[in-house]
C-alpha cells in the first residue's frame, strides 16, 4: 500500500478490515485514494467532517432474490442487486448488469467509481450500480423478459426517476431495458424517465447506443492533441466487441485510425487492411454470433484463440473496452515494447494496477476509466434530460453536446492534476476533479 497520509491510511485499514472479501472494490478506493492525499493535505476540515469515510461507505445496498420460470418449466433462482452509493449531486445513477461474474465486491467498485464519473460530466446525477448473476447469453427472449419482469418487481420499489435512475451495462441491452421499463410501468402506472437506455420510440435518446464508444475517443483525440498527436493514421487495438467497442472502432475510423484488431472472450481477430465496423455490427447486434465469424465475411484476416494475447499486436493506440482487470502488467509491456503511444479506458477499471505503473512509467498517454468512458453516463444524463422536457434532440445535437462533455472531462482531468502538483497524470487528475464537486456538496449537506 503506498498511501502516506495518516488520515487516508486508517481509513483504507478500516475499510479493508471490513471488506477483506472484496478485492475488485478495495482495489477501486486505493487508486482514489493515493490521488487524494494532496487535497486532503490542503484540506483538513475533510477529516474533521469523516468526508473519506462517509464516500467509501454506500449509503444504501440492496440485495434480493429473482425466482423465474424456464422454457421447460424449472423455477431458477438468482441474486439480484442495487447499491445506491452517494447522492449528494443528484439522484443515484447506473447501469445493471447481468453476468455470471456479478457479486456484491464487483457492484460496489462500479457503484464508487460512478459516483466521481457521474460529477465528471458536470450533470446532477449520483452514483449507483447494480445487477443480477443471470446470464442472458443462451437464454430465449421468454426467459430474459421473465427473469427481467421479476427483476423489475422487486426494484420497482427502491427506484424513480428522482430517487434512482437505471441504465444498461453488460448484458443488459435495449432489449432487457424494454423489458424492465414495461414491468415498472405496468406496476406504478406511471410513464417517467425512471430508465436510460431506452427505445426510441418510448424516450430513449438518440446517440445512446454510440455514446461511451464515441466518448472514449474524444477523450482520446483530447489527450492525444495535447501532446500534439491525432488519431490520423494511427493503428488501433480494441478489446471487446460489445457497445463500447463497437462504436470506439466507428469513430477511431473516423478520426483517421485504423482499427486492425478486436476480440471477445473466446478469442481475437486480426485485420490488417482495417476491421469492417459494418460486418462486426452484424455479427454482434444482429447475429449475436462469435467474433470469429468475421473470418466468414474477410477471410484474409486471422484469429487467435484466448482474448489476452490481443495486447502483443503493434499498436498506436489501444482501447481496453472489455472488462475489468483485462489488461495486466504483461499486457502492458507488450504495449509499450510495440511503441503504443496512447492507452483510454472504455471498459470499467479494465488495467491492473500494475499495468497502470508500467504505462505511467514509460510515459505513455494514459485515460483511466472514470474519465475516458463516461460518454454513456453523459448521454444517459441527457436522455433524462429530455424525458423531463418531454422532447428529444436530433442525433446531432447529442452528439455535440457529448463532445463538449468530454472535451470539458479532459480539461477537468488535467487542470485539476496540474494543480495539484501532478501535471500530466489523468488518473490523479479525474478523481480529484470528480471527488472535489462530491465533497463540496456533501458538507453543504450536512452529516448525512
Amino acid at each position: 500500500m503506498a498511501l502516506k497520509n495518516a488520515y487516508l491510511k486508517g481509513v483504507y485499514e478500516q475499510l479493508s478490515a471490513k471488506s477483506a472479501h472484496e478485492p475488485e472494490f478495495l482495489q477501486a478506493v486505493l487508486e482514489v485514494l493515493e490521488s487524494l492525499e494532496p487535497v486532503v493535505e490542503r484540506r483538513p476540515e475533510l477529516e474533521k467532517l469523516g468526508i473519506i469515510e462517509r464516500l467509501v461507505e454506500p449509503e444504501r445496498i440492496i440485495q434480493f432474490r429473482v425466482p423465474w420460470v424456464d422454457d421447460s418449466g424449472k423455477v431458477q433462482v438468482n441474486r439480484g442487486y442495487r447499491i445506491e452509493f452517494n447522492s449528494a449531486i443528484g439522484p443515484y445513477k447506473g447501469g445493471l448488469r447481468l453476468h455470471p461474474s456479478v457479486n456484491l465486491s464487483i457492484l460496489k467498485f462500479l457503484g464508487f467509481e460512478q459516483v466521481l464519473k457521474n460529477s465528471l460530466t458536470t450533470l446532477p446525477m449520483g452514483g449507483g450500480k447494480g445487477g443480477s448473476d443471470f446470464d442472458p447469453k443462451g437464454k430465449s427472449d421468454a426467459e430474459v423478459m421473465r427473469f427481467c419482469q421479476s427483476f423489475m418487481t422487486e426494484l420497482c420499489r427502491h427506484i424513480g426517476q428522482f430517487t434512482d435512475v437505471p441504465a444498461g451495462d453488460i448484458g443488459v441491452g435495449g432489449r432487457e431495458i424494454g423489458y424492465l421499463f414495461g414491468q415498472y410501468k405496468r406496476i406504478r402506472n406511471e410513464f417517467t424517465g425512471v430508465l436510460t437506455g431506452k427505445g426510441l420510440t418510448y424516450g430513449g435518446s438518440l446517440t445512446r447506443t454510440e455514446a461511451t464508444g464515441y466518448g472514449v475517443c474524444y477523450f482520446t483525440k483530447e489527450m492525444l492533441a495535447a501532446k500534439g498527436e491525432s488519431f490520423q493514421d494511427k493503428r488501433v487495438v480494441i478489446s471487446g466487441s460489445g457497445n463500447v467497442a463497437i462504436y470506439a472502432n466507428q469513430k477511431a475510423t473516423q478520426l483517421g485510425g485504423k482499427v486492425v484488431a478486436m476480440s471477445d472472450s473466446n478469442g481475437y481477430i486480426v485485420d490488417e487492411a482495417g476491421i469492417d465496423f459494418k460486418v462486426i455490427k452484424e455479427i454482434k447486434e444482429v447475429k449475436r454470433d462469435r467474433i470469429k465469424t468475421y473470418l466468414n465475411y474477410v477471410p484474409s484476416a486471422k484469429y487467435v484463440e484466448g482474448c489476452k494475447g490481443i495486447w502483443s499486436v503493434k499498436c498506436d493506440v489501444a482501447l481496453p473496452c472489455a472488462t475489468q482487470n483485462e489488461l495486466d502488467e504483461e499486457g502492458a509491456k507488450a504495449l509499450v515494447a510495440n511503441g503504443c503511444i496512447a492507452v483510454a479506458e472504455g471498459a470499467n477499471m479494465p488495467s491492473t494496477p500494475e499495468a497502470v505503473a508500467v504505462f505511467q512509467a514509460a510515459g505513455i498517454l494514459f485515460a483511466p476509466a472514470k474519465a475516458a468512458n463516461a460518454g454513456g453516463v453523459a448521454v444517459s444524463g441527457l436522455e433524462m434530460s429530455q424525458n423531463s422536457l418531454r422532447l428529444s434532440w436530433s442525433f446531432e445535437e447529442v452528439d455535440e453536446r457529448l463532445h463538449n462533455i468530454m472535451v470539458n472531462i479532459y480539461n477537468a482531468a488535467a487542470s485539476a492534476a496540474k494543480e495539484y502538483g501532478m501535471e500530466g497524470n489523468l488518473v490523479a487528475g479525474a478523481n480529484i476533479a470528480g471527488f472535489l464537486k462530491v465533497a463540496d456538496a456533501m458538507i453543504a449537506q450536512g452529516i448525512v
